[in-house]
């Protein structure tokens, strides 16, 4: 019983496939699509050197190509903030003066405990501060 050499191509891509799953290193996919790119090239007449150079070629394209773009993507912080960094930047409206000692503000529709980023600086009932960070449960505002 002899193999078609492009059956072996797919047995190879299969192969790497299954490497992919079992490390979730995405080169190991690019490498089994070179696989299948050179069983199609088998499977229509190429001979063994084309078909290896074909493997080549694209698997050293998409891992040329791909991989800058994964990393890229995978650098970007995300664009939806949550948590306290999204409170951070907001306006909040003092309810309880605040000073640098603490106090209270309506902040995202909750009370939270405050105080003052200037410790100097005091700001009254009704009016409107920046939140610039959360330290614990107090909001520092200015």
């Amino acid at each position: 019983m002899d193999i078609d050499a492009w059956v072996w191509w797919l047995i190879g891509a299969a192969g790497l496939g299954i490497g992919l799953v079992i490390t979730a290193m995405p080169e190991l996919g690019m490498l089994a699509v070179g696989a299948v790119a050179a069983a199609v090239v088998s499977a229509l007449g190429g001979d063994a050197v084309f078909q290896v150079l074909v493997f080549a070629a694209v698997s050293v394209a998409l891992i040329a190509v791909v991989r800058p773009i994964a990393a890229r993507h995978g650098a970007q912080r995300p664009r939806l903030a949550t948590g306290i960094d999204a409170l951070k930047g907001r306006q909040a409206v003092v309810l309880e003066r605040v000073d640098g000692n603490g106090g209270r503000i309506k902040l995202a529709g909750e009370v939270w405990s405050a105080r003052s980023l200037n410790t100097e600086l005091t700001y009254d009932v009704g009016q409107e501060v920046d939140v610039v960070d959360i330290d614990g449960a107090t909001a520092i505002v200015m």
